[in-house]
């Protein structure tokens, strides 16, 4: 039910988000015919989305209501707005998850979906799903320190709201891959512009998942060896292997993939290549869009941190008699020092500097490329 919710959630932030910031602009610059049916089926299915996430939601809260292990729907909607932190957080979600997609929805028809209004319609309905997402990491009571706790929060935003972005983006291009979006004739100048609008969104959401990882794990996990011996660390280890496998799918699109694509833009023939790489495109983004589901299904085992069930194994371990689970003691949170903020700070300014220049020299690429396909080639002697 967790990886329900966060899969509607996720995908009706990234939809919007693609239809505001990449494949709309897009469409408007090189194929102005296309924008109503790019604009009204990506709203189509973000709407979807937002109205299957409440059902998810109600649903993930009757499991937990009930007492008997079933699902207990009366108990879950009475806890919605039932004057607690966390009844609030959770009529918040289905309250603003269902006016994301009331607010998308006019866009799903294609007179209105290329309007004046379609930008507003947008960012409200982006605005109302991001904090949606983000409800589901708010804290639930009133923390003790402020700081410690806004940071942690702000850094599961940055998790939360990057991969919704990416892996939503990533679906809505598949959606606009499959016939009868984009005319033949100004497929080659929308995909060239989408994709490369697409890749710095793209990068800078996996810019914030680097980063708020970083932090997650120096605060969960002391040293690599956890990662094998607890459970915690096995789980958040198959998400690092299932995360590099996408990092590598996004290094062949930026160096590869995408660079060829440009190209296309200024090649005026019709060579083979064309149908290759149109071909290929939907079926590399079909295999991210897999692995990402795979990632969303992982994450919800991550439960406690490494840290506390190691200490808790050795406390267990060391006791003459049995412990009770929810007795066993835990290490108190980890101390932020000088050394801490020097680390985060070179983590952060390594980081943006390598996708900044991945990003720069891709584009090199393209335009080398571009350069060598208008380029006649001499003539025989």
């Amino acid at each position: 039910m967790t990886w329900t919710t966060w899969v509607t959630l996720m995908g009706l932030v990234g939809l919007t988000a693609l239809a505001l910031l990449s494949a709309g602009p897009a469409a408007a610059r090189t194929a102005p015919s296309a924008l109503p049916v790019v604009t009204a089926r990506l709203a189509r299915a973000a709407v979807v989305l937002g109205v299957l996430a409440v059902p998810a939601v109600l649903t993930d809260l009757a499991h937990g209501a009930s007492k008997s292990g079933g699902y207990d729907y009366s108990a879950a909607w009475d806890s919605l707005y039932d004057g607690s932190n966390a009844g609030r957080l959770s009529g918040l979600e289905v309250t603003l998850a269902l006016a994301a997609a009331v607010l998308v929805a006019p866009l799903a028809a294609r007179p209105l979906a290329a309007g004046r209004s379609r930008k507003w319609l947008l960012g409200a309905g982006l605005a109302a799903g991001a904090v949606a997402l983000g409800t589901t990491k708010f804290p639930t009571k009133a923390p003790q320190d402020w700081g410690r706790t806004s940071f942690d929060t702000l850094m599961w935003m940055l998790h939360l709201q990057g991969g919704g972005v990416w892996f939503g983006g990533l679906a809505g291009l598949l959606l606009l891959a499959a016939p009868g979006a984009i005319p033949p004739a100004e497929r080659r100048a929308f995909w060239s512009m989408a994709v490369r609008r697409f890749s710095v969104t793209a990068m800078a959401c996996v810019a914030a998942i680097t980063l708020s990882g970083l932090f997650l794990y120096w605060e969960h996990v002391d040293g690599p060896t956890q990662l094998v011996t607890t459970m915690y660390g096995r789980v958040l280890g198959v998400k690092i292997l299932i995360f590099g496998g996408l990092l590598l799918l996004g290094m062949f699109n930026q160096f590869w993939l995408h660079p060829r694509i440009d190209a296309l833009r200024d090649d005026g023939d019709q060579r083979p290549l064309v149908t290759v790489l149109l071909r290929r495109f939907p079926l590399v983004v079909a295999v991210e869009v897999v692995l990402g589901l795979a990632l969303l299904f992982v994450a919800p085992f991550l439960h406690g941190s490494a840290r506390n069930q190691a200490y808790q194994a050795k406390v267990a371990e060391q006791s003459a008699a049995p412990i009770p689970a929810k007795k066993l003691p835990k290490l108190a949170a980890k101390e932020v020092d000088a050394s801490t903020w020097v680390w985060g700070t070179a983590e952060t300014v390594a980081v943006v500097a390598l996708m900044g220049g991945a990003y720069r020299f891709s584009g090199r690429l393209a335009r080398s490329r571009a350069a060598a396909a208008v380029t006649p080639s001499p003539l025989p002697n």
